[in-house]
């Protein structure tokens, strides 16, 4: 009976041009309220400038706030409503100011003003792009948990080097990610709760992961090996 299944889901996957894809980049949308890009920055660009470019979490968040002052003065512009700048092109050179008010070094602020020009004002991250299989939304889920264990199971144990109530509780907090993003799939792509949820559900898994009492190596291992189950 579990190899039926096994067999049906793999069929089904195929049948279905390998809906293992479905990859949303979900910050990529353009028609966010400023407010929503604030928050999306948080999610996402504010955790680059801090690990990427080396700015303080404080600098950082000063940042994220002269991006959402110049996206309010662009809308103004734009509406014809702003007395103090008539482009958008004067807004930005006015943010570039405040950038170097904040006492950045050059390298910092050529790659500040790179994403600028490239109008990348979010980057994609993991942390709000929501990977969905929907033939997984069907499967009840201790038949999806059988079918987990009798295919990752022994890998996890050899291969990330957990031992057997590591590896079930990595299964059960994968076939619970999975159903999670079955269910939040269904939110409108243009409804910012989308990604909240999507945000929410990371955390979540993190939690799991931290339940689990693992090394950093067999996190990474594990994490590595259920990515085949999208």
């Amino acid at each position: 009976m579990k190899n039926k299944f096994l067999k049906g889901l793999l069929i089904v996957s195929f049948l279905l041009f390998g809906l293992k894809q479905y990859v949303i980049a979900q910050d990529k949308i353009s028609n966010w309220t400023p407010e929503e890009q604030k928050e999306l920055f948080g999610y996402c660009e504010k955790k680059v400038l801090i690990n990427d470019l080396n700015i303080p979490e404080e600098k950082a968040d000063q940042i994220g706030q002269l991006n959402y002052w110049a996206t309010l003065q662009k809308i103004k512009v734009q509406e014809n409503t702003n007395d103090t700048f008539a482009t958008a092109n004067e807004v930005e050179a006015e943010l570039m100011k405040k950038y170097k008010a904040l006492s950045l070094s050059n390298d910092q602020l050529k790659s500040l003003s790179d994403k600028r020009k490239s109008n990348i004002n979010s980057e994609s991250c993991p942390l709000v792009t929501l990977n969905f299989n929907p033939i997984y939304d069907t499967a009840q889920k201790a038949q999806l948990l059988l079918n987990f264990k009798a295919k990752y199971r022994k890998e996890l144990i050899t291969k990330a080097t957990v031992n057997g109530r590591q590896a079930d509780q990595l299964l059960d907090a994968e076939v619970w990610k999975q159903k999670e993003a079955c269910s939040i799939s269904k939110i409108p792509v243009n409804d910012f709760n989308r990604i909240r949820k999507t945000v929410e559900m990371y955390n979540m898994l993190e939690r799991k992961y931290k339940l689990v009492d693992m090394t950093n190596q067999q996190k990474a291992a594990a994490i590595d090996i259920l990515k085949q189950v999208q």
